[in-house]
């Protein structure tokens, strides 16, 4: 990977996290318990629902429920 695309990606990954921080109902997200509030802290950082899933327990798309509860966005 070149230098421009590296600092590309890291733009996107940047802007990415920030439309998920934006639109997050964050009252919701502080009033679930802690396993699920730490996912839904680390998909907003990450964007991975894959391991935020793992991290409550559950099935991608029951994450995908919870998350959607939450208000965030998949930004691709």
């Amino acid at each position: 990977m070149t230098p421009s695309q590296e600092l590309f990606r890291k733009w996107e990954d940047r802007e990415a996290r920030e439309i998920r921080r934006e639109t997050a109902d964050w009252d919701f997200i502080r009033r679930r318990p802690p396993r699920v509030r730490v996912a839904l802290m680390y998909f907003i950082e990450r964007g991975d629902r894959y391991v935020a899933a793992k991290i409550v327990s559950l099935a991608v798309d029951e994450f995908n429920k919870v998350r959607m509860r939450a208000k965030m966005p998949v930004v691709v």
